[in-house]
């Protein structure tokens, strides 16, 4: 056999060594990413949980008819506590100019109507089948997705889909706190949400472009998003006529209403923040499918915190939209991982 010389060893050791290091960088890149994704989809799912436990107590057990309010005073919170992080160094935020503004005020519409919708369904209806009716939103982004994109599902996704609706249908029909006014707010929502999140990549890759540095931040967008937010709420109190109701509430001389309050603005930064974080690392529909597996803890939250009325064929209907959700996750998982 032929023996080998210190050179051709160290050509071979060599070339061993950086076949190593290029894998292993692969592989520290592959757990970075789907690290991100992970933590991003977790925090995702624990802020919009509490955002909306918080809301609906603030809607329901104070009886608060003003949920404009409540969203702008959300968004204003916002904008207070990223300015001021801003200002001491602590994160950097792009400066709103008029091109960026222009960019993105058409989706802040849909953010507005999404977080406006969302708060007029609350105050009708409870929390699990709030949960259960949002699967409507999974329907209209994977059709959204097929048409805009030309994504194609498969039939195992088709079929989670399918089964939702019955289940939207069939919770609607034995709910014992059927409010037709909630369903038409948390239908609409639904759209919006879809549409929401269908546009927000596309107007994320425009935006860049007209920013200075090229780059718009998780915190960029989450300074846009509720900055714009606070005219067009301003203008939606004075048309839903909430400001009389405001001058006559005793609630907001009540400190512990305000710091129930501020907690909500709290979490929807978080959310605001987690949301985009999310979308930016996954897509549209896994941002969907995620929000679908975390509506099991809310829905058995929203049933025992607020003594939620319920029937044997309402439970079943919920609990068979809930089953449904995680079939959608899983058909996901698979047509992902074989395209």
């Amino acid at each position: 056999m032929k023996t080998l010389n210190d050179d051709e060893i160290d050509v071979l050791e060599g070339g061993k060594l950086e076949r190593d290091r290029e894998k292993t960088i692969r592989s520290n890149k592959t757990v970075k990413i789907r690290n991100q994704a992970l933590l991003s989809g977790f925090a995702y799912c624990i802020s919009s949980c509490s955002m909306i436990l918080v809301n609906k107590y603030v809607l329901s057990s104070y009886d608060f008819n003003a949920g404009i309010s409540l969203m702008l005073y959300q968004n204003l919170v916002s904008v207070v506590i990223v300015s001021l992080l801003s200002v001491f160094g602590l994160i950097t935020t792009e400066p709103l100019t008029w091109r960026l503004i222009k960019v993105w005020f058409p989706v802040n519409v849909i953010f507005v109507g999404m977080l406006v919708t969302s708060m007029f369904s609350l105050k009708y209806i409870n929390v699990a089948m709030v949960t259960v009716l949002k699967n409507v939103t999974n329907v209209i982004t994977a059709v959204g997705e097929m048409y805009l994109f030309s994504k194609h599902h498969d039939n195992r996704v088709w079929a989670a889909l399918f089964l939702m609706i019955i289940s939207a249908v069939s919770g609607g029909i034995t709910d014992l706190s059927f409010h037709a006014v909630g369903y038409a707010w948390q239908i609409t929502n639904c759209f919006l949400t879809a549409s929401y999140s269908l546009t927000l990549r596309r107007v994320m890759d425009t935006a860049k472009q007209v920013t200075r540095s090229g780059n718009l931040s998780e915190f960029s967008m989450v300074l846009l998003n509720n900055t714009l937010s606070l005219p067009l709420g301003v203008i939606l109190i004075f048309i839903f006529n909430e400001v009389d109701y405001l001058s006559r509430t005793p609630l907001l001389r009540m400190p512990t209403f305000w710091l129930v309050m501020t907690l909500s603005g709290f979490l929807g930064l978080a959310i605001s923040f987690t949301s985009m974080w999310f979308l930016h690392q996954t897509g549209a529909t896994t941002y969907s499918l995620v929000g679908s597996l975390n509506k099991i803890p809310l829905s058995v939250a929203g049933i025992f915190l607020f003594n939620v009325p319920t029937s044997l064929e309402n439970s079943a209907s919920i609990l068979f939209g809930l089953v449904a959700g995680v079939f959608f996750a899983r058909a996901k998982m698979r047509e992902k991982s074989q395209s």
